[in-house]
């Protein structure tokens, strides 16, 4: 039995709240208990936001459910209007309230606010976060963008939206920035982006571009799908985060707005193919590394990883079971077998069967990684205070694509110092067998079923091993093991470890 139903992505009305915090002119009135109010946090000190988010919760009580929940739930309606005056209000209940069935919708209509209610139906026991944020921003998108598409002067110059960044999203602040700079040097216009930033009045303008740019699918696709059925609006299928994936985007872009991509591409830079071609940087070819997160982060991971910086995939999974068709395909193009679950434990048993030398995940998987001893990067929701840097770090673009290159080889490239463990091996603190100190202080947990498959190292087998240089001691290890249980060997000495050099160097 399942008892965590909220693991990687909270309930839907969390979603929903992300869109009306990453809005202006928009307020969220939930129908919540007492304890509901804990998301607020999430804003305030997650992101680190400067303001609480713009939502009002009725906050009934054990005792309120005896008496006229429905009265609560429109008086606190009416007292958010007067005091915060919004340009357009969602309403909605929580996974709690849900379950009191008081209609939020039908309540809203009664009152006749003079601003556009939209009332949210948001199943709290069926779907989840990023869901709940993909309809919310649907419904706001279907009552604002109006029925017409305006006509377009010859003269005007290639313009799009872009769709997707919300509030609480990882990195979308810095995405939406570098998205932006590199469609204004590509000569087009952006009319729209939104929820980020976006005023309800902005969404009545989303007709008049030319295309729509979808960065997060799992939140922008439906209602990107919605404008290209009303009003012919192509969407972007291309996600750019990598160097590769960045010039294909540009090339979509292109070809959608009308222009010659050449120009951009001949311009574009980026420090992570040279860096992953370097001589620093050539350990790293053929790290086994595990990918997991939201399906967008991990698809496009997996490209990177393996594509950009020479890694072996051991591994590739997601808690996206709405997109768990585009995993699968990209877990067969790349031969591992996907893994659609949001179960922490049977992740974590994935991570340690897989034998990955490197986790990419999200804040979940490095706590994992931690007690497996294994070196982790954070590429996707749900994320951490630290996720939230001061400074410019997008994952998207050229400049995105650095910045993957310093998150992910950091972790492997941390323990560079251990060469000093040789000429202080006599010193206490710094014993032989210290672990490095970006990894857990406790030893490793190895899979019991690997245990029971691998050969004994005797003692001066294990000492010769541990002269060989860190970064490809866990290879050397792998091709001993490899070569013992090839020739069914149940120990391995001294000669063996030669034996198998000798077998692999050939």
């Amino acid at each position: 039995m399942q008892l965590a139903l909220w693991t990687y992505e909270g309930p839907p009305h969390v979603g929903a709240m992300r869109v009306a915090t990453a809005m202006k002119g928009v307020h969220y009135v939930l129908h919540a208990p007492q304890g509901d109010t804990y998301a607020d946090l999430l804003f305030t000190m997650i992101e680190r936001r400067g303001q609480r988010p713009p939502v009002s919760y009725t906050t009934f009580q054990a005792r309120d459910l005896g008496g006229d929940t429905a009265t609560l739930f429109r008086d606190t309606l009416a007292d958010a209007f007067e005091r915060f005056q919004p340009q357009a209000i969602l309403v909605g209940a929580s996974c709690t309230a849900e379950l009191i069935q008081d209609d939020p919708g039908g309540l809203a209509r009664a009152l006749a606010l003079p601003v556009p209610v939209v009332a949210l139906e948001l199943p709290s026991y069926q779907r989840k976060e990023n869901w709940g944020a993909g309809e919310t921003f649907y419904q706001l998108v279907r009552s604002f963008c109006g029925d017409e598409k305006p006509a377009r002067a010859e003269d005007a110059v290639p313009s799009c939206n872009i769709l997707g960044p919300t509030a609480l999203g990882f990195r979308h602040r810095d995405d939406l920035r570098e998205i932006r700079a590199l469609l204004g040097e590509m000569g087009v216009r952006v009319n729209v982006a939104a929820p980020l930033d976006a005023t309800p009045a902005d969404l009545s303008r989303l007709a008049q571009a030319d295309f729509n740019v979808v960065l997060y699918p799992e939140i922008a696709g439906p209602a990107a799908a919605l404008l290209e059925r009303r009003f012919g609006q192509k969407q972007t299928r291309i996600v750019p985060i990598g160097v590769g994936a960045t010039r294909d985007f540009i090339r979509e872009v292109a070809a959608l707005a009308g222009i010659d991509p050449e120009p951009i591409l001949s311009r574009a830079q980026s420090n992570l193919p040279w860096y992953s071609r370097s001589v620093d940087s050539t350990y790293l070819t053929g790290k086994r590394v595990f990918v997991y997160g939201d399906a967008t982060h991990a698809i496009a991971a997996a490209r990177v990883a393996t594509e950009e910086l020479g890694f072996t995939l051991v591994g590739l999974g997601t808690y996206s079971r709405e997109q768990a068709r585009d995993l699968r395909d990209a877990a067969r193009k790349y031969g591992v077998e996907p893994l659609i679950s949001d179960d922490h434990l049977e992740v974590e048993a994935a991570i340690g069967a897989a034998g990955a030398e490197l986790v990419l995940g999200t804040q979940m998987e490095r706590h994992i990684a931690k007690r497996l001893g294994i070196p982790c990067a954070v590429i996707s929701a749900p994320v951490h205070v630290q996720d939230f840097p001061a400074r410019h770090s997008p994952q998207m673009g050229f400049e995105g694509a650095n910045v993957l290159f310093d998150s992910w080889v950091h972790p492997l490239m941390m323990g560079l110092e251990e060469h000093l463990l040789g000429l202080f091996k006599d010193d206490f603190e710094f014993a032989d067998g210290a672990a490095p100190s970006h990894l857990a202080a406790e030893e490793p947990v190895t899979p019991a079923a690997v245990l029971a498959d691998v050969a004994v190292w005797d003692a001066a087998a294990e000492r010769e091993l541990s002269r060989v240089p860190f970064f490809v001691r866990g290879k050397a290890r792998r091709n001993t093991e490899r070569f013992a249980k090839e020739r069914g060997l149940s120990s391995i000495s001294l000669d063996t470890l030669y034996d198998a050099k000798a077998h692999y160097a050939r």
